[in-house]
């Protein structure tokens, strides 16, 4: 595996990353200045062991020889797809953030938690395997994406056609990729010289539709002041696709039996046969059979479409696939946009999978544009995804902007309250209540912090959470008899961060029995 690399001048920083990476298995390589780790990762060969290129890099945001951020620069400049997170002290906060925004994986501050920080990397390490792994399965051009089944045989089934130019049926829901599957019949074929040539013959109006197609002479009706080519004439030598078959109306569909019978049309107005020399593709959402058992479309029409037919599995058909396509759509949206490309983190991924998408892929490279542009972090996380697929509605209901003559103020306060209360961890405000008795002690939390939104009280959040803080670290360090290790292990926090809890609340110089 490849080593994590630690870039800090400071050698007790990295003498502590080192030791507590080393016993999660991983190696690492250290370096003291951002032009050491510049000259490395030129001098980096995956062939050599020795010179491994960097798994996950870890920098220290001020040091002599160039800054962190001028080193995140350089390495996203090289290695786009490098995680690499900036560590910094509290007093660099702003130039973090930057770096954060600018494409650093996260950032960590100092002092950290030495299992925080172990914890932080793994998640970069997971990130960085995942790229890897994408772009090892992903097509060198992302015409289409796909590892599940349904799409290898979509896969298999355009290579068989490559050297053919029958014509083919492709089916799937609306959204699913139908055009991107005929682009690429188009393209792996012997006509793959010619221009492709796409209409969608639902968008068109029916007295519009037959010139579209076909091309209209001078004076064929009013407005036709000049002769024009039709989209068949267009794609001569080329493919012809088009999109929704099922909805063309009845009439035309004979013209275009025609065409596909004897390779020969009429334009607009036209007395002279024009020779077509052009593949079709037709795609549809429909169910043909049950059209044409309704008569609204010809047999003998999708007898000739139907040559070769291609379904297109719905995305939800193949959840495997998510992860590779929204990694791809993050990086198209990014690339459209002009910023740096927002990761995904395994939570929101497993939600993203669940998710049903009734508009399919192009539903998903929707979401991908948004969270693009709307998720506030560089990391998106469950919460960051848009409500389609938190399944939670858009709306938010707007509370009253006064209380009404008839309400006094602190029953609007009240009335409030039901959201605000679930909204925040309950602080410590009596004794911890046994179970019977929890019901109460969460009314009390209720009843207190009414009581600071009636005053009119802006800070009520900072109040009740250093109460509930404080509570819990005394009760901790009651219990450890003032062992604050001991009690940091028992709460599930940091050594530091009970530290500097401790020093925050002005609870350092109390003794603990």
């Amino acid at each position: 595996m490849k080593p994590i690399w630690i870039v800090d001048d400071d050698p007790s920083i990295r003498f502590v990353l080192e030791k507590a990476l080393a016993r999660e298995g991983w190696a690492t390589r250290s370096f003291t200045q951002a032009r050491e780790v510049i000259h490395a990762l030129a001098d980096a060969s995956s062939s050599d062991p020795e010179r491994l290129p960097p798994q996950v890099l870890v920098s220290d945001i001020r040091m002599p020889g160039g800054s962190g951020l001028e080193l995140l620069e350089q390495v996203r400049a090289q290695q786009p797809g490098l995680p690499m997170i900036i560590m910094t002290a509290y007093s660099d906060l702003d130039s973090a953030v930057s770096a954060f925004q600018r494409g650093a994986f996260e950032y960590l501050p100092k002092p950290f938690d030495v299992p925080k920080a172990v914890e932080l990397i793994r998640r970069a390490v997971e990130e960085s395997q995942r790229e890897e792994e994408s772009e090892v399965h992903a097509p060198l051009q992302a015409e289409m994406l796909g590892q599940a089944p349904a799409m290898q045989d979509v896969f298999r089934a355009i290579g068989r056609l490559s050297q053919s130019q029958v014509t083919v049926l492709i089916t799937g829901e609306s959204g699913s990729g139908k055009e991107l599957v005929a682009r690429a019949l188009h393209k792996h074929s012997p006509v793959s010289a010619g221009p492709f040539v796409a209409i969608n013959t639902a968008a068109i109006p029916r007295d519009l539709l037959e010139s579209e197609l076909f091309g209209h002479e001078r004076g064929a009706f009013t407005g036709a002041q000049t002769q024009r080519r039709g989209r068949f004439e267009q794609a001569e030598g080329g493919t012809l696709f088009l999109d929704e078959i099922g909805d063309m109306p009845f009439e035309l569909q004979t013209r275009l039996l025609r065409v596909l019978s004897d390779g020969h049309f009429y334009r607009v107005g036209g007395h002279q046969a024009v020779k077509a020399h052009v593949r079709v593709i037709a795609a549809t959402h429909q169910d043909l059979e049950r059209r044409v058992r309704e008569g609204e479309f010809r047999e003998d029409l999708f007898h000739r479409l139907n040559v070769i037919r291609l379904r297109l599995p719905a995305l939800r058909e193949r959840r495997e696939d998510v992860p590779m396509l929204t990694q791809h759509f993050l990086l198209q949206s990014a690339r459209q946009l002009g910023v740096e490309p927002k990761r995904i983190g395994a939570a929101a991924m497993e939600k993203l999978q669940a998710f049903k998408f009734p508009g399919n892929v192009r539903q998903l490279e929707n979401i991908c544009h948004w969270l693009t542009v709307m998720a506030p972090a560089q990391q998106i996380a469950v919460k960051d995804l848009p409500p389609e697929v938190l399944g939670t509605d858009s709306t938010v209901a707007e509370p009253p902007l006064a209380p009404s003559p008839a309400q006094p103020p602190a029953a609007h306060a009240e009335a409030a309250m039901p959201l605000l209360a679930s909204s925040f961890p309950p602080p410590r405000l009596a004794p911890f209540p046994g179970d019977g008795d929890m019901q109460d002690w969460l009314q009390g939390l209720s009843q207190e912090a009414r009581q600071l939104l009636a005053q009119g009280d802006n800070d009520v959040w900072d109040q009740l959470s250093r109460k509930f803080e404080a509570q819990l670290l005394r009760a901790a360090l009651a219990a450890t008899h003032g062992r604050r290790v001991e009690a940091a292990n028992r709460l599930g926090i940091g050594r530091n961060t009970i530290t500097r809890k401790l020093q925050e609340l002005g609870l350092d110089d109390e003794v603990f029995e």
